[in-house]
C-alpha cells in the first residue's frame, strides 16, 4: 500500500468515528464533519425529547452525510432511546426469555426495526447477548435474555433475525460477553478470570448464534480477560477480536466499540490513544460516547495519525477499518431502498402488546396476598448509565407511586400512610443496595403484610421478594399492575 498522506490518514481516521453530542438539533460543527466524510452519528437519550423531534434530527443528518451510520441504544425494554421521555412498550429481554417464545421474540424485535426505520436510524446497538450468570451484575441484568447459554443463545438469534428483516442492521454486545460481572465498565474496569475453554461453554454461545444468523455487526465491552489477554482490554485485544471473534466464530461483518468515554476503555489513557488502541485491536467502527466536541475529534484523528506515522498502528490496518465501516453503509442503504417501511408504523402510534402474554413472565411468590387497597411505594436508586433517567415501572404506566430515597424516608412513609392500607414496595436490584435491603427489612418488620416486588433481575440468595417482574419498563409496570390487581380480586 502506497504511503499515505497526514491528511489522507485524518480522513480514514474519521471513516470509522461515530461521535455522540449534546442537544437536540445537529451542531454545525458536526454538520460540517459529517460533509466532509465522519462515519456517523450515536443519538443519546438526551438528544431526544419524542419521536417527532428525532425524525426531524435524523434527517439534519442525512441531509449532511446520506451515508452516515446513525447508531442508537434501542433495546426494547430498560435500555430505550424511542422511549426515553415516557417509558419503553416494549417488555425487555429478560421477559422474552421468561416467556421462551422465538416467534414472539422476532416479533418484538421486527416492530423495534420497523419503529427505527420509520425515524431513519439504520444501526441498533442491540441485541444484548450476555449470559448473566451473576445476579449481581450492576449493568446487564434483566437486558439479558436469562442465565442459561442455549437459551440467550436462541433468544439473541431470533432477536437478530427480527431486527434485521427491516432492514437496520444488528449490532450484538458485548464481545465477549460482560454477564459474569460485578463492575460497571461505564465506571471502572471489570476483570473476568477463566479460560477460553470456559468462555466457549458460555459466554460465547450466543455469539457464534449471532454469528450464524448474519449479524452485521457486534460490539466489544472494555473488560480484561487476564487468562486470555493479560495485557489488553477486550476492545484492544487482537487476541480477542481477531483470534476469537474473526478467527474461531468466522464474523466477517463491523466491529463496533462500546463507548470509548466509558472508564473501563479510557480512564487510564484517555479517549484518542483508546481509540488507536482498539483500531491497532481489530475494531472498526469507534463509538465514543455522549457530549463529544470537534476538540476531541481532532485530538483522535491526530494521535491515529502519529500512530500510523510511528508504526503503532498500520495504514492498511486504518483503511480495513474505514472500509468496513463503508460497507456497513452501504448496505444499510441498499436494504432501506429494498425495504420499505409499512404505511401502520407511525410516529404517533406505539406498538402494543398482549398484557396476559407479558404477566406469563412475572413470578409471583406462593402464598403472597394483595388486599384491596394498597400504597405503591419506589424505592429510587440511580440507574446504571445505559438505562440512563427513562421512566420505569408501575409510575411509568400511570399509578400513584410515593418515591423514597433513604431511611429516612422510608420512616415517615411509615407514619404516613395509614395502617390499614398495604405497603407495595418496587424496586430495581434491591439486592445490591445496603439501604434498599434495609428498608425492606424495616418495611417488613413494621407491616407484615409489605410486598416486594423486584423489577430488576433477583438475587434470592441476598433477599427474597414476593414478586419478580423481570423488567421495569412501562409496559411491565403495566403487567404488574394488572397481575396485583388480579391478586387482589383472586383470579391470579
Amino acid at each position: 500500500m502506497t504511503a499515505l498522506s497526514t491528511a489522507q490518514v485524518r480522513a480514514l481516521a474519521a471513516a470509522t468515528l461515530l461521535p455522540g453530542f449534546t442537544g437536540t438539533s445537529l451542531p454545525e460543527w458536526l454538520s460540517g464533519r459529517l460533509r466532509a466524510g465522519l462515519a456517523g452519528v450515536c443519538i443519546f437519550g438526551g438528544n431526544i425529547v419524542s419521536r417527532h423531534q428525532l425524525a426531524a434530527l435524523v434527517g439534519e443528518i442525512r441531509a449532511a452525510n446520506p451515508r452516515a451510520i446513525i447508531a442508537i441504544d434501542e433495546e426494547g425494554g430498560d435500555v430505550t432511546r424511542l422511549y426515553y421521555d415516557v417509558g419503553s412498550p416494549y417488555p425487555g429481554n429478560a421477559v422474552l426469555g421468561r416467556l421462551d417464545d422465538e416467534a414472539f421474540t422476532e416479533h418484538v424485535a421486527r416492530i423495534v426495526g420497523w419503529e427505527l426505520r420509520r425515524v431513519g436510524i439504520d444501526l441498533d446497538l442491540a441485541p444484548d447477548a450476555d449470559v448473566n450468570s451473576n445476579p449481581r451484575n450492576p449493568v446487564i441484568g434483566t437486558r439479558s435474555f436469562g442465565a442459561d447459554p442455549a437459551l440467550v443463545a436462541r433468544h439473541t438469534a431470533a432477536w437478530v433475525r427480527g431486527l434485521q428483516s427491516t432492514g437496520v442492521a444488528a449490532c450484538v454486545k458485548h464481545f465477549p460477553g460482560h454477564g459474569d460481572t460485578e463492575l460497571d465498565s461505564h465506571l471502572a474496569l471489570p476483570v473476568v478470570h477463566g479460560s477460553l475453554e470456559a468462555l466457549r461453554g458460555r459466554e460465547l454461545v450466543p455469539f457464534a448464534a449471532a454469528v450464524a444468523a448474519e449479524a452485521r455487526s457486534i460490539m466489544t465491552s472494555h473488560m480484561l480477560l487476564p487468562d486470555i489477554d493479560p495485557d489488553h482490554v477486550a476492545t484492544f485485544s487482537s487476541r480477542v477480536l481477531q483470534g476469537v471473534l474473526r478467527g474461531e466464530l468466522g464474523f466477517r461483518g463491523l466491529i463496533v466499540t462500546d463507548a470509548l468515554d466509558m472508564a473501563g476503555a479510557s480512564a487510564d489513557s484517555g479517549i484518542p490513544r483508546a481509540a488507536v488502541r482498539a483500531l491497532a485491536g481489530g475494531s472498526d467502527l469507534l463509538c465514543l460516547g455522549t457530549d463529544t466536541t470537534a476538540e476531541q475529534l481532532d485530538d483522535i484523528e491526530a494521535a491515529v495519525a502519529e500512530a500510523v506515522a510511528n508504526g503503532a498502528l498500520t495504514d492498511a490496518r486504518l483503511a480495513d477499518a474505514a472500509d468496513r465501516v463503508a460497507a456497513l453503509a452501504t448496505a444499510s442503504a441498499a436494504h432501506a431502498d429494498r425495504l420499505p417501511v409499512p404505511e401502520w408504523v407511525t410516529l404517533d402510534d406505539e406498538p402494543e402488546f398482549d398484557g396476559a402474554v407479558l404477566q406469563r413472565a412475572i413470578d409471583v411468590l406462593p402464598g403472597t396476598v394483595v388486599g384491596a387497597e394498597r400504597v405503591l411505594v419506589a424505592l429510587q436508586t440511580v440507574a446504571n448509565i445505559a438505562v440512563g433517567v427513562a421512566p420505569w415501572g408501575p409510575a411509568a404506566a400511570g399509578a400513584d407511586v410515593r418515591g423514597v430515597h433513604d431511611l429516612a424516608a422510608v420512616d415517615a412513609l411509615l407514619l404516613e400512610v395509614p395502617s390499614d392500607a398495604q405497603l407495595v414496595v418496587v424496586g430495581q436490584g434491591i439486592h445490591r443496595h445496603a439501604w434498599t435491603i434495609a428498608a425492606v427489612e424495616r418495611l417488613r418488620q413494621h407491616r407484615t403484610d409489605t410486598i416486594v416486588v423486584e423489577m430488576g433481575w433477583p438475587d434470592a440468595a441476598a433477599l427474597e421478594v414476593d414478586v419478580t417482574t423481570w423488567g421495569a419498563s412501562r409496559a411491565m409496570g403495566a403487567a404488574l399492575l394488572a397481575t396485583l390487581d388480579a391478586l387482589a380480586g383472586g383470579t391470579a
